[in-house]
């Protein structure tokens, strides 16, 4: 069931599924009567008009800004079915984007990929279930881009930190709440392009650590506070 749940401040988080084969990321809201914020937009259109009934439900004010923590499709494919936003990503991730809206998305276009690179197999099965219509299916770039940092109107911190999990990935801190929003930041590399090496980029957590800053919030994990995110990098 999708609901959305207060965490702290004006900071709402909608979990996304906890099966890791559904590639479902969650999506957060700063709540503000001036507009608020949307973190990441839902794996698919039909999943992000899910999260915007739960939103409406809830009481909650409708985003005025969508800001994408980086460019994967769990993250942006539902940007089409919310109206009325203004999106806001890293330069990097837009010019990744405008390359992804070209890309025939359909059944049939998954499959040849897959017979092309059978390491892709997990992530499209994934997309082939997630999207109800590929008719209402479309790539959204942002429509404003940063490089280094921007600070919204309502006082929402939007910060690029890359990494190896995406090039443009993106946290979002929420000062007066303190809370961070840190996306995939810290996730090793996409499955298909993972290797037995390749581990979760705890330095890059511990770098954004800051003692005004209670909770940490990642995509795919339950929230952590202060002492638990200090907890999981040190061991």
């Amino acid at each position: 069931m999708v609901e959305w749940v207060h965490l702290a401040g004006r900071v709402w988080l909608c979990a996304g599924d906890p099966d890791p084969e559904s590639v479902q990321a969650g999506v957060a809201l700063i709540a503000d009567e001036r507009g608020s914020v949307l973190v990441d937009a839902g794996q698919s259109p039909s999943h992000a008009r899910e999260i915007r009934a739960a939103l409406l439900a809830a009481g909650l004010p409708p985003p005025r800004w969508l800001v994408y923590t980086h460019h994967h499709w769990d993250h942006v494919w539902g940007a089409c079915a919310w109206p009325d936003v203004e999106i806001v990503g890293h330069v990097s991730g837009a010019d990744l984007l405008r390359a992804e809206a070209t890309r025939p998305w359909s059944v049939r276009y998954l499959r040849e990929e897959v017979r092309s690179n059978r390491r892709l197999g997990p992530s499209f099965r994934a997309r082939a279930l997630a999207v109800d219509s590929w008719d209402e299916l479309r790539v959204l770039p942002p429509t404003r881009v940063f490089s280094d940092e921007v600070e919204l109107p309502t006082g929402v911190l939007v910060r690029h930190v890359g990494g190896r999990h995406a090039p443009d990935s993106t946290i979002v801190v929420v000062p007066d709440s303190g809370v961070m929003l840190l996306g995939d930041s810290w996730y090793p590399p996409p499955a298909h392009l993972r290797t037995p090496t390749d581990e979760p980029d705890l330095a890059l957590v511990g770098r954004l650590l800051d003692d005004d800053i209670g909770w940490y919030v990642s995509s795919h994990s339950p929230p952590l506070t202060l002492d638990e995110a200090r907890r999981a990098i040190t061991g």
